[in-house]
């Protein structure tokens, strides 16, 4: 008896569910109903502004709220003629209105006198609104609908709201649209490739019923966490990003294995004997994959991030339900579905009827075109593949990140449609940075003359705008705490804006207040948060990459006990990496593709996306290496060459790599038609990383550099030559022999017979091949 197998907790689980399926699949949805129910009943705990503080914009926000002089949310009510101009009686009576109306919410702190605009045809109200920052999207409603109210009662006027609150609000209202019409387009697809895998409506329902209970699980245990890790607002997208892509490629790899250990049974096997069959091969594969993509992601941590925590939390959780899913009710469904077809073809054999066991087809003509360079010319596939691949990979050398701010929002959204009228009337408020100084109380009157100076420092310099009315001051109760407001009239993401910045914190603040002993300073403001949050992000990207790395080649050694294949699949997965976030910059940092996706370029790619793409996609393409290699490794162990070995183990799963990459690709795709710039840039990136490992690394590069190895592939593991002379023994080795023109087939030699079909846990190999590494290596694997 196998004693990998016997020890095996995959296959033990998987036999119980199949002896036991209705008590499996009313567990899973009991599972699933309390993990919901109880998020439900703890409710998320949603990150609050400390929690995003990063570098010296962070700790300047740290100061300003200690002494409550932090900037706060405010609101910008628009008031304009429909056409021609202003007329100064009916903009007085909006005024009026507006601003008895506003000052008798409780969610606002202060209202502003009107300010005109330089060519007068426009007036702007400001509202400082009570509370955090978090609960501004709570607050602003109500304001939103006072204004609604003024602009109905003066008709011959436009009157409009934007500002933070009512931004951030028109963000989420758009991301949980977005959300349902990329569930619209991903179902159907899903559906369809499903539909083509199995050709069966019954079959195409179970990876579907899984992937969505597993979200749904997920998104209660998800609640949970953010008790321990706030959520930031991205985590249940990225739980349902990846559920779906993960969910359904898991039931895809065990039902795989299950339709072929059924179709070589030949009906000799009962459905709970072939369910533990496929646990021992591909459900042994799931959770090394799955533990592949956990371990991988818990790389984000490392970046110390708030945002990153939450995509890691998020992504960790669902493929651990995924994996959970995979390995216990779906053997219990698989085995209903099994009795069924059992029953039915007992019942045609009653009526006299031939049963043919329905076989898994042989892979197509265009999937022989896709593996013949490989198989007849593998150096020369192996060159082309990979100079294409660094070709796409160089436009990442150019690659500008920065932090998406507000002016990376669809204008889709009303408030920045007002957004950018209010800039185009005051530019002066396109950029703002607040100047934090903390001494003690006694310094106060010299803190507050050498901002002032700062004050004229800045209006001299071309970079900042000359405020009306003198420098905005404030101090706090204590006196320790004192802040300036800086406008600058730049775009967000120009230089100038980096500029002023740079002379603010280089120039200015040491010539002025910094001069002053025992004084701190720092600055914060929408610019000093992208520019430190960058720059936190290039900080930490080594020691995650590092990480990245290490792990992706510890959980490779140990699936496969191979240092050649742990080596090989680490730069694999950099070269797909970096000819993504290659494609990415060409796509998304210039203009010419903004019409086409419906995107304002920042001439740049979010800052998160690369550090995102490098953890995701290591973790993915494990399931495409695990499902790959395990089945090239299950034959080597069966005493088959390893250039055979190759050829088949590619081959045999070219139909489910293929389906698989689609379902990712289809998810991943549909983020890209989002109007929230980041989401499509991840979208995009993850859709083509996906492509360019499921077409190019499997299909081209990893056969050719395989079959170039040969037995060297598996070094140190002397488990595939020792199984070849333990075959050979026995006189049940095998020869390669020409194949139809397609290289080489390897068929028993003459001491090996047909091989009788052993009852699961019976048998060398049990009738399912190799088992995949895990558990205690045996004396071959050492």
């Amino acid at each position: 008896m196998d004693m990998g197998r016997r020890r095996s907790v995959t296959v033990r689980v998987a036999r119980w569910s199949a002896l036991h399926p209705w008590r499996a699949v009313v567990g899973w949805f009991v599972f699933v109903a309390l993990c919901l129910g109880g998020g439900i009943a703890a409710g998320m705990n949603s990150a609050t502004s400390q929690d995003f503080r990063v570098g010296e914009a962070g700790r300047a926000e740290a100061l300003a709220t200690e002494g409550g002089v932090q900037l706060r949310s405010t609101e910008q009510v628009l008031i304009r003629a429909a056409s021609g101009r202003l007329d100064e009686a009916a903009a007085g009576a909006a005024v009026r209105d507006v601003t008895a109306r506003m000052k008798a919410l409780p969610e606002v702190a202060s209202v502003a006198p009107p300010v005109r605009s330089a060519d007068g045809r426009v007036l702007r109200i400001q509202v400082e609104l009570n509370g955090s920052e978090q609960e501004d999207q709570e607050n602003v409603p109500p304001l939103q609908a006072q204004t609604a109210k003024v602009a109905k009662a003066h008709p011959d006027l436009v009157i409009e709201e934007t500002g933070d609150a009512s931004v951030s609000k028109g963000v989420d209202d758009q991301r949980d649209k977005d959300l349902k019409f990329s569930e619209a387009i991903t179902l159907p697809i899903t559906l369809i490739t499903l539909a083509v895998v199995f050709g069966s409506v019954v079959m195409v329902g179970v990876p579907l019923l899984l992937a969505i209970t597993s979200i749904t699980a997920t998104m209660g245990l998800a609640m949970l966490a953010s008790h321990l890790l706030p959520d930031t607002g991205v985590g249940m997208s990225m739980i349902l990003l990846i559920g779906m892509a993960v969910g359904v490629d898991y039931t895809l790899f065990y039902l795989k294995r299950e339709r072929e250990e059924r179709a070589r049974a030949g009906g000799r096997l009962t459905s709970e004997a072939l369910v533990e069959a496929a646990a021992a091969t591909a459900g042994r594969a799931i959770v090394v994959s799955g533990l592949a993509v956990i371990v991988s992601t818990t790389a984000l941590f490392l970046a110390g991030d708030v945002i990153f925590d939450s995509l890691a939390s998020g992504t960790i959780l669902v493929v651990a339900v995924a994996v959970v899913s995979s390995v216990t009710v779906l053997p219990a469904l698989l085995v209903r579905l099994g009795r069924r077809t059992e029953r039915r073809a007992a019942r045609r054999r009653a009526r006299g009827e031939s049963v043919r066991p329905r076989g898994e087809k042989e892979p197509g003509r265009a999937w022989n075109a896709l593996l013949a360079p490989a198989r007849k010319h593998p150096l020369g596939t192996l060159c082309a593949a990979v100079l294409a691949l660094v070709a796409l990979a160089l436009p990442a050398l150019d690659m500008n990140l920065k932090n998406p701010a507000r002016d990376s929002f669809s204008r889709e959204i009303p408030a920045m449609k007002a957004y950018d009228r209010l800039l185009d009337a005051f530019p002066e408020l396109r950029v703002r940075h607040l100047v934090v100084v903390r001494a003690e109380a006694s310094q106060a009157g010299e803190v507050r003359r050498a901002l002032r100076d700062l004050d004229r420092r800045a209006a001299a310099d071309p970079l900042f705008s000359d405020p009306a009315g003198g420098p905005l001051l404030r101090v706090s109760a204590d006196r320790r705490t004192t802040t300036l407001e800086l406008d600058a009239a730049h775009p967000t993401y120009s230089k100038e804006a980096e500029a002023s910045l740079d002379h603010l914190r280089g120039d200015h603040i040491p010539a002025t207040v910094g001069r002053l002993p025992g004084v701190e300073t720092a600055v914060t403001g929408e610019v000093p948060r992208g520019i430190d949050y960058v720059a936190h992000q290039n900080e930490k990207l080594p020691l995650v990459l590092g990480f990245l790395l290490l792990m992706t080649f510890a959980m490779t050694v140990y699936a496969f006990r191979s240092v050649v294949l742990a080596l090989l699949g680490v730069v694999l997965n950099l070269l797909s990496a970096a000819s993504a976030l290659g494609l990415l910059v060409l796509v998304f940092q210039g203009e010419w593709a903004e019409d086409l996706l419906s995107f304002v370029s920042l001439h740049g790619v979010s800052s998160r996306v690369p550090l995102f793409l490098f953890v995701i996609l290591f973790g993915l393409s494990m399931d495409y290496q695990v499902f790959v290699v395990s089945r090239i490794r299950e034959a080597a162990l069966d005493g088959v060459p390893t250039r055979q070995a190759v050829l088949d183990g590619i081959a045999s799963s070219a139909k489910v790599v293929t389906s698989a990459a689609i379902v990712m690709v289809t998810v991943f795709a549909s983020f890209v038609m989002l109007h929230i710039l980041e989401m499509k840039q991840m979208g995009f990136v993850l859709a083509v990383a996906v492509l360019l490992d499921a077409f190019v690394i499997r299909v081209m590069i990893l056969p050719a550099a395989l079959l170039l190895l040969g037995d060297a592939t598996w070094w140190p593991s002397k488990a595939v030559r020792r199984a070849g002379e333990r075959l050979a023994s026995r006189g049940r080795g095998y020869v390669a022999e020409p194949s139809g023109g397609q290289g080489y087939e390897a068929r028993p030699s003459r001491g090996q017979g047909a091989a009788e079909w052993p009852t699961p846990g019976h048998g060398e190999r049990g009738g399912a091949g190799a088992l995949l590494g895990g558990g205690a290596p045996s004396s071959d694997d050492r």
